[in-house]
């Protein structure tokens, strides 16, 4: 059901290849999820070998955010762990989730007095990260990691081996 009515497959634009579709639109889902993981990763990785903590504390300090250094902390986290673990498919849903909030609010603090225009330091850039980072978060990922009976053992959703008495 969508907000629409039902909901009803598109018809194939080949027909031909209709039978194809469904893995391919997982392919794309995994595409875009590891790209974004693997692009996020550089942002995050800067804040560690050029700022460090203190300089991203200063950078938060100065736009009024409240406990600096435990958000220092938690926007380091999530741009180079977090990155990791969405390019992955670990965790993906929460991180992501979490990510969105942090651009929220990138965008509301830092970067809506100056427009829209990412040239001037609008809030092009970070909004499009945060719709894609959005998108991540919502969506089922078949070709993510995700924990089996053991918690610290992982397997690939799609063709790995089931140990006896776990459920798929």
């Amino acid at each position: 059901m969508t907000l629409l009515g039902t909901k009803a497959d598109p018809r194939p634009l080949i027909p031909a290849l209709g039978r194809h579709y469904e893995f391919t639109s997982d392919l794309a889902y995994l595409i875009v999820r590891v790209t974004a993981g693997l692009m996020l990763l550089p942002h995050g990785w800067m804040k560690v070998s050029s700022f460090g903590v203190a300089g991203v504390t200063g950078m938060l300090a100065k736009y009024g955010t409240p406990a600096p250094e435990f958000f220092a902390y938690v926007i380091i986290a999530l741009e180079t762990v977090g990155a990791v673990m969405i390019a992955i498919g670990f965790l993906t849903r929460p991180i992501a989730a979490m990510l969105v909030i942090e651009f929220a609010v990138i965008i509301f603090v830092a970067h809506w007095p100056r427009g829209y225009s990412a040239s001037a330091g609008g809030i092009e850039y970070p909004l499009m990260w945060g719709l894609i980072l959005l998108a991540i978060a919502l969506e089922q990922d078949r070709f993510k990691l995700k924990r089996s009976c053991s918690s610290a053992s992982l397997a690939f959703r799609r063709g790995a081996p089931t140990r006896r008495g776990c459920r798929r």
